[in-house]
């Protein structure tokens, strides 16, 4: 049996034996994934971590759990604490790049040895953000690389991991919090590493603005960059902008006087 098909029939174990008609949130706790696949006859996966792993940021939950959503939401998986989780049923805010989407052209001054040295996706989309300067590009501010890969606790949520932060100040002297979260590859961005980076910076940067972004490479040296924003209905998508990453000679005048015309 596949990992994707242990880990559907262990999580649907799970949440079918706490859902009751008209629920929204659902608590579960780590333990339960060995009681399940104990009742299921199931070999449990070497990472227990990688089955919640992959729910929250790879994988769509069975489709026997998104039918339970209440109309307009979907299923998602937070974190409750110390070996604690909740499904929650929330808005569907889908993280995906707008293919329609104006490109900005960038000149890339991404060192060569490190493009050829990356390691993976992630890793690879996190470089060119630092050396081409496109977190100051997209949100106006000059930023600094602050940690990254930075895994600390928050209250009412355990532990929690953001990619990179950047501290950054405006014109104006006012000073923010940009945590970033970067994918590549198959992984897709979601909404609750958005809501974790709000909390830790809530928790850990408490005199600083939190403008979170998320960070998506699309083909080639394309980059989509996503700002957000809290709603009355949680965080929602305030801004995306796409960027491409190219040799100078390749930024036409053509191309500046297009970006000329450009409204903000």
């Amino acid at each position: 049996m596949s990992n994707g098909n242990r880990y559907s029939k262990i999580i649907e174990r799970i949440f079918f034996s706490h859902f009751k008609k008209g629920t929204g949130e659902i608590l579960f706790e780590r333990e339960e994934l060995m009681k399940a696949a104990r009742a299921l006859r199931i070999d449990l996966p070497k990472n227990l971590g990688d089955l919640i792993y992959s729910f929250r940021y790879r994988a769509s939950l069975p489709e026997r759990i998104n039918k339970m959503a209440p109309s307009g939401k979907v299923w998602i998986i937070r974190p409750a604490g110390r070996g604690k989780y909740q499904f929650v049923a929330v808005v569907d805010v889908a993280i995906v790049p707008n293919k329609g989407m104006a490109e900005t052209k960038i000149a890339d001054a991404t060192p060569g040895i490190v493009t050829k040295y990356a390691l993976n996706d992630e890793q690879g989309l996190l470089a060119k953000l630092r050396y081409n300067r496109l977190i100051d590009i997209f949100t106006g501010a000059t930023c600094y690389s602050l940690q990254n890969h930075l895994r600390t606790t928050v209250p009412n949520m355990g532990q929690v991991e953001t990619d990179e932060l950047y501290a950054g100040v405006d014109s104006r002297g006012i000073q923010y919090i940009f945590p970033v979260q970067a994918k590549g590859g198959t992984d897709r961005l979601h909404i609750v590493q958005i809501e974790q980076d709000c909390a830790l910076c809530a928790t850990k940067f408490p005199e600083l603005i939190c403008r979170p972004i998320a960070a998506q490479f699309m083909d080639g040296d394309l980059i989509a960059l996503f700002s957000f924003e809290e709603s009355a209905d949680g965080l929602r998508i305030r801004s995306e902008k796409h960027y491409r990453l190219v040799l100078p000679e390749d930024i036409s005048s053509e191309d500046l006087e297009i970006y000329k015309m450009r409204e903000e």
